[in-house]
């Protein structure tokens, strides 16, 4: 027993630091590469989770983008086009229509671009954003007067068709290839013959109804009040001229048309013009031809451009040939 005392007294315990030693030295069983990342590099939960979600919302962008640039134009390019340029330029739309109007102008945009691309929706752009302005040139005057068009120059649904109603007939013919292709430049040209005469047949009445001094009924050169149906003025005709001149230099910049054509858009819509003046003095609003209404007298003023122009085409090839 006394021996045993002896031997247990004679150990000494390890120093604490040796065991500290000891512990540290366990982790050398690790690989030489293994690394536990700080607490400062750890990159949070919500970061890692947000990047699936930003490729995703990438990817959709640049399958969007695909889609508007189809080439040529498809229904699905033209559909998210249209929606996407009505969306931003919906409060120049809702100055310029109604309800109804919005609707129906998204319709012929469409057909528009499905058609003739971005191009030609850029012309019948600058039509819209034109004759939205003419109209409301001195509104309060032209209220006054009573000239003035309906809800403050804001177009229902009739008015969208009876300005687009041969538009929307050469986009078709364009997108069914009628004729073959050698017939699509044809087809291209009576589009933008059609709102160049429109145009200028809406910025000659507004501006006429505006600023013009003298107006003379155009089958009698009878001077007759502001407004008249069938009347021009010195300065409405010039304005008119202007416009039909600048859409269709805006058709011959977006490669609609060349400069030949353009010149050929510009005369037709002046002839269309004259012609609409007066079936306006003559027959509208008189009796038996109730039906001819101002959407009507559009429709008939719009098909004249576009025929004419495609016709003055045709003579001018075949004398080419020639």
């Amino acid at each position: 027993m006394a021996l045993s005392t002896h031997l247990l007294l004679h150990i000494k315990a390890p120093p604490v630091p040796s065991l500290l030693k000891s512990h540290r030295s366990s982790s050398s069983i690790l690989p030489r590469n293994f690394l536990i990342p700080s607490p400062c590099h750890r990159k949070p939960i919500k970061e890692i989770m947000m990047k699936p979600q930003a490729a995703s919302v990438q990817s959709a962008v640049s399958e969007v983008m695909s889609l508007i640039q189809s080439s040529p134009p498809t229904w699905q390019s033209a559909i998210l086009s249209n929606l996407l340029i009505f969306l931003l330029g919906s409060p120049i739309l809702v100055s310029g229509l109604s309800v109804s109007g919005i609707a129906a102008a998204f319709l012929l945009g469409t057909l528009t671009w499905r058609a003739f691309g971005s191009s030609g929706f850029l012309l019948v752009a600058t039509y819209f954003v034109i004759g939205t302005a003419v109209t409301k040139v001195r509104m309060a005057q032209k209220e006054a007067e009573g000239v003035a068009e309906k809800r403050k120059g804001r177009r229902g649904p009739g008015s969208v068709i009876g300005s687009s109603a041969a538009g929307c007939i050469c986009a078709f013919l364009a997108i069914f290839g009628a004729g073959g292709i050698g017939y699509s430049r044809l087809w291209q040209l009576g589009f933008v013959a059609s709102f160049c005469t429109k145009l200028s047949d809406t910025v000659s009445s507004e501006i006429g109804k505006a600023y013009g001094k003298t107006t003379y009924l155009v089958t009698t050169l009878k001077v007759v009040p502001r407004g008249t149906e069938g009347a021009v003025s010195v300065e409405g005709t010039f304005a008119g001229l202007l416009a039909a001149i600048l859409l269709a230099f805006v058709g011959g910049l977006m490669g609609e048309i060349t400069a030949p054509e353009a010149i050929i858009c510009v005369i037709a819509s002046q002839i269309a013009n004259f012609g609409e003046s007066i079936i306006g003095a003559a027959l509208q609003d008189k009796e038996g031809f109730r039906w001819l209404n101002n959407d009507a007298v559009n429709v008939i003023n719009i098909s004249m451009g576009s025929i004419l122009a495609v016709f003055m085409q045709q003579v001018l090839l075949q004398n080419l040939r020639m």
